[in-house]
């Protein structure tokens, strides 16, 4: 309410000083006519000028300023995935009854084009991960979650991340897992209901994990070859991962 009677306020004294400016014209010159000819050339100009001004011009600055948060924000998902993500995809997709699918359709190569990157994203945004909960090693898997957790809460302070939904929702996905597993003071003996329960949040957790991963991975092919190269090396979804460049 207080924003709108300072609105109010400054449009009356716009047009106050406005009809001031009018007024000393018209007793300097005496000549109505060219105030009113004038008046009307401004009001004619006014709509291509808002065209110009909120549309065009607005619409470009907010587009570069959109393109310089998510280059900021591809820095962070980097370092995610260097943190925690890179270790979440390699340790649990040995736990996957459908591991080898998974890695068939998202084993990148150097050779990827733009086509195989979309063939690959349509899997990973449908990607049904099948944890087989029993061999899981639950565990180490909410000790190494606890060790991150501080990280993970620092990168939900993140303004920046309202503008990529997906990777926020992958923050909130493995937050959530953590805090499911912290809950439970022991997780041997736990009834299977209880069991299924976190299998869905771990597949969860992976299926955005997942496709996250690969849209930042292709970003790094046509942004930053020089890391794409050291990911093509190490991703967990090829036979035998290694950084030596053979």
């Amino acid at each position: 309410m207080k924003g709108y009677r300072i609105f109010l306020i400054a449009a009356a004294g716009f047009i106050a000083v406005s009809a001031l400016l009018y007024g000393i014209h018209y007793l300097i010159f005496h000549d109505s006519h060219h105030i009113f000819i004038f008046m009307l050339h401004d009001f004619a100009f006014l709509p291509l000028e808002v065209f110009l001004v909120v549309i065009v011009i607005e619409r470009i600055l907010t587009r570069r300023e959109k393109q310089a948060i998510l280059y900021k924000l591809n820095m962070v998902i980097g370092a995610f995935y260097s943190e925690v993500g890179n270790y979440l995809l390699a340790d649990l997709l040995k736990y996957f009854k459908n591991r080898e699918e998974i890695s068939r359709n998202l084993n990148i190569a150097s050779d990827w084009a733009e086509k195989d990157f979309k063939k690959a994203s349509a899997y990973a945004y449908n990607l049904k991960a099948d944890v087989d909960i029993h061999a899981c090693d639950l565990g180490e898997l909410k000790k190494y979650l606890q060790e991150k957790r501080l990280y993970l809460l620092t990168l939900l302070e993140n303004p920046n991340l309202l503008e990529h939904d997906r990777f926020t929702d992958l923050l909130w996905a493995t937050t959530h897992l953590d805090e499911e597993l912290q809950a439970r003071k022991s997780l041997t003996d736990i009834p299977e209901s209880d069991l299924q329960h976190l299998a869905v949040d771990i597949e969860r957790m992976y299926d955005h994990l997942a496709s996250e991963w690969l849209d930042y991975v292709q970003h790094l092919k046509s942004a930053y070859p020089f890391l794409y190269s050291l990911v093509l090396r190490t991703h967990p979804f090829q036979e035998s991962p290694s950084p030596v460049v053979a």
